[in-house]
């Protein structure tokens, strides 16, 4: 914390830096006002990429600039950006004039005009960022007397985390989830620190030499940054969650001893924790390297910069129909909450037919193929009108945040996913006539949900006599398609990584490469002068990295501690329990982690593509583990939750390199949520595993469990029975392994397709990792949980944002923030108020959705197996 020092206000501006650009003197003042003479500095902006006050400061700098350094600049430069797409290739063609003609240093005079312009475009690069999407967002200037880590952020960002972590713990069961995100807590932490702004008292204490005060003066953007990162940490729920349930339930695995809070707390506090190491590790090529832009993140900063701009108040914008909107932002954000608070108690109590709006089954409402087309509870939802429920039309992506073409794109995947799903069932392949087509849950041979414990033993470990005289394990349509489609994800993104973002990944690894080296040879004693001038060069040319070396760096050993707790407590927690899995499982996570966060890494970084690998951990568990659901669980939490971790911390660092926050501000910020967040979760966990008729289609309160009924089906799959068995040579799903070819031709499709028809704009929007993602909707969700977002969509990015430009960038994100905070309010009074001592509301609007097949799935093959009767392979001829 720092005292807040007192400027004296300056009212008649004065020069501090003038030049020449192209004959146009440009001057810069101490106010961060222009004066120029002639006018034009807009257009000569606008052909920079650059705002008017970046190329002011650029030209003042340019000014100092002598030809030699220019020249020595620019080859840098070029040297690191000459394959980079993301940068201009105007800019290296002219580059490459300058810096590859001789003639240019021999006969200056000749060439003044590039000169100028190298001059300026090496200014505007090393005082700024090379690309024009961060100096957008991002200030290139730093007050370090600014208060950061403040008694005030501290009591915000842990209230912030624990009322997050609460809410998307606790509707983490729910069908479907309601959840809040970091934005949320960003919106709300402004007026909040405001408040506090106004009504503290400036008191408080001095610690080692700094005053710590309630109110150290106005609320900025670095304590409001400081608050979102705390929310952020807080925002999911702790993957070994998922492991518990699956323990604990007698639906599944039954493992009572697994309620012990020991237990709970050391595996959670493990996978929380491990992740906060690898990303410590991850800092010198995702943090501190400039092409790392992490797209993500600049929404982030546009917002925290959006609040803490005076042009931001409240303009008045124009709205549809001629309509003059004046309500800032927070005001509009208020009434906007408290309308869907209000209204969400339609869909979710008094009306629940307005969520779940299957009208076409309504008509036959016993009609299995009807519902199996339409339905959206227990079919496809192939439904032009599905719902009227905000929290259903934003559950797969949020339409008003990202996008339309990445929420158009989400969609056709999953329109041709369905399709698929809908011929597997039609055709019976598989025998998935026999069983639900949309069902997350394994089923056995009598089209029974699979009975887990008759074949493993006391200790859960897989039996195969008792397995050949039960069943193998079957997948409904839906489960098996999306699998599928996770194949064809894996392939398609590495191939999507290597056409289309090769050259962003080699600058990323050579630029870690030329930094591991150059601290290597100091931390031996040994230099190398080449490489400690490419360090010293790539930091000179990256001005957030100069701001930065103001700050103490956080010391290696501080990640490396926290990494070996969180090894040892998992390891213990492993051990220490009837798990009867071997605790070096922990290791083996994070070795799979190690071999993949460095490429999954740069390729968020730089695309903002994230990679998850849940399924190809559960594909080397099963192998390693086989027989053994908990074991192979164990290694998918720690070998998937660890890289996902890593990057999404990796990501905040991020947030707070381009903020200038002190690092081991961040450090803590990010420990301390995340530590208070695991307790909360456990302690929900605790009470929601006692609530009867959890995670079974009956279930109170939706808590239907979909995400965990999901990882039990895994569990039993790629653990219990073992991926040898089921996809291996012979197996009855080996043919989903195509999945793997179809990524690849897909992607190459579309990269041909981009080449040969360079200015089609649908080719150029069409993004087939997005689509593979879109594939991944069904089992239990369906169509009816994705088309809605799409007429959102367009409504608020094609028509709004073109037509009101003004009015979509004031109230747009706005708007889906409140509808978030107002569904989880509204869901948490719900609960405690009428739904946890139940209120019988019986009527139409409450009846209509338990009828027919929509209450109890129909299936295509509408027959009954009795005495003894089932499908698939006859019992001996399953191995």
């Amino acid at each position: 914390m720092a005292a807040v020092s007192e400027k004296p206000e300056v009212k008649e501006p004065v020069t501090v830096a003038a030049s020449v650009f192209d004959g146009e003197e440009i001057k810069l003042t101490n106010t961060g006002s222009a004066q120029r003479h002639p006018s034009g500095l807009g257009d000569t902006a606008r052909s920079y990429s650059a705002a008017d006050g970046d190329l002011l400061e650029a030209t003042a700098i340019a000014a100092t600039l002598t030809l030699e350094e220019t020249r020595l600049l620019l080859t840098q430069v070029h040297k690191q950006h000459a394959r980079d797409p993301n940068f201009p290739i105007q800019t290296i063609r002219s580059i490459e004039e300058f810096i590859w003609n001789d003639d240019v240093f021999t006969n200056p005079d000749k060439y003044q005009h590039l000169i100028e312009d190298m001059k300026l475009q090496a200014a505007l690069i090393t005082n700024n960022s090379p690309y024009a999407e961060v100096r957008a967002v991002v200030d290139n200037h730093d007050d370090p007397t600014l208060p950061v880590s403040t008694i005030r952020a501290w009591c915000i960002g842990i209230l912030f985390a624990c009322i997050i972590s609460f809410v998307n713990s606790f509707f983490d069961v729910r069908m479907p989830g309601i959840s809040l995100g970091a934005g949320i807590s960003q919106l709300i932490a402004f007026p909040a620190g405001k408040f506090c702004e106004r009504v503290l008292p400036d008191i408080g204490f001095t610690l080692f030499g700094v005053r710590h005060s309630l109110n150290p003066g106005p609320f900025n953007k670095k304590e409001h940054m400081l608050i979102t990162i705390m929310s952020t940490v807080a925002v999911s729920v702790p993957y070994t969650n998922y492991i518990i349930w699956i323990q604990v339930l007698p639906r599944y695995f039954g493992q009572a001893w697994a309620t012990d809070v020991k237990y709970q707390l050391l595996i959670g506090i493990s996978t929380n924790f491990i992740g906060y190491g690898m990303a410590g590790i991850c800092r010198q090529w995702l943090v501190y390297p400039a092409s790392c832009v992490w797209p993500s993140s600049l929404v982030t900063i546009a917002m925290n910069s959006a609040f803490h701009s005076q042009a931001s108040e409240s303009p008045t914008v124009l709205g549809p129909l001629r309509s003059v909107w004046r309500a800032s932002r927070m005001r509009y954000f208020c009434w906007a909450c408290g309308a869907m608070f209000l209204y969400f108690w339609l869909p979710n109590f008094l009306f629940p037919a307005l969520s779940y709006f299957s009208w076409m089954t309504w008509i036959a409402p016993h009609n299995a193929l009807l519902d199996v087309v339409t339905g959206l509870s227990n079919g496809l939802g192939f439904n032009p009108l599905p719902t009227f429920d905000w929290n259903v039309v934003s559950s797969q992506t949020d339409p008003l945040m990202l996008p339309f073409f990445s929420t158009f794109n989400f969609f056709l995947g999953a329109l041709v996913a369905g399709f698929v799903v809908l011929a597997v069932y039609l055709t019976n392949s598989f025998y998935t006539a026999y069983l639900p087509i949309n069902s997350n849950r394994p089923y056995d041979h009598f089209g029974e949900l699979y009975n887990v414990s008759r074949v493993v033993n006391d200790k859960a470990i897989f039996d195969s006599s008792l397995y050949e005289n039960y069943s193998p394990p079957f997948l409904s349509a839906g489960n098996l398609t999306v699998y599928m489609f996770f194949f064809a994800l894996y392939s398609a993104t590495v191939t999507y990584g290597v056409l289309y973002h090769r050259s962003e990944i080699a600058i990323g690894l050579r630029e870690f490469w030329t930094r591991t080296k150059a601290r290597a040879l100091k931390a031996m004693g040994k230099t190398n002068g080449a490489e400690e001038e490419a360090v010293t060069m790539a930091e000179r040319l990256d001005v957030h990295n100069r701001l930065m070396k103001v700050y103490p760096e956080v010391p290696e050993w501080w990640y490396m501690i926290c990494l070996a707790l969180a090894v040892i407590l998992g390891m213990l927690g492993i051990g220490l329990w009837p798990t009867n899995t071997n605790p070096g499982v922990v290791l083996y996570g994070i070795a799979l982690c190690l071999l993949f966060v460095v490429p999954i890494g740069i390729i968020a970084a730089m695309t903002g593509v994230l990679v998850t690998l849940n399924v190809l951990a559960e594909f080397i568990g099963g192998v390693i583990m086989e027989g053994n659901g908990i074991g192979m669980s164990f290694f998918k939490a720690y070998g998937y939750v660890t890289c996902a971790h890593a990057i999404s911390f990796t990501a905040d660092l991020k947030l707070a390199h381009y903020l200038k926050i002190p690092p081991r501000f961040t450090f803590w910020a990010q420990m301390v949520p995340a530590l208070v967040s695991t307790f909360i979760s456990v302690a929900i966990i605790q009470y929601q595993v006692n609530i009867e008729g959890v995670c079974t289609p009956d279930a109170p309160f939706r808590f239907t469990c979909p995400g965990i009924n999901t990882f039990f089906t895994a569990a039993i799959f790629w653990g219990t029975i073992g991926p040898r068995k089921i996809w291996g040579v012979g197996g009855q799903y080996t043919i989903t392994l195509i999945g793997f070819p179809i990524g690849v031709v897909v992607v190459v499709l579309f990269w041909w397709l981009n080449r040969r028809f360079p200015k089609n704009a649908i080719i150029r929007n069409a993004h087939p990792v997005v689509m593979f993602s879109g594939c991944l909707i069904y089992a239990p969700y369906s169509m009816g949980y994705m088309w809605p977002a799409v007429p959102v969509a367009a409504f608020s990015w094609l028509y709004l944002r073109k037509r009101y430009p003004e009015f979509w960038s004031k109230y747009n994100y706005i708007t889906s923030a409140a509808f978030s905070t107002g569904i989880a309010l509204s869901g948490l009074i719900m609960f405690f108020a009428v739904q946890m001592h139940p209120v019988d509301i019986k009527w139409w609007g409450t009846e209509i959705i338990n009828q027919g097949c929509e209450y109890e799935p129909c299936l295509l093959k509408n027959i009954t197996l009795e005495g003894g009767k089932y499908f698939g392979p006859a019992i001996g001829e399953f191995h």
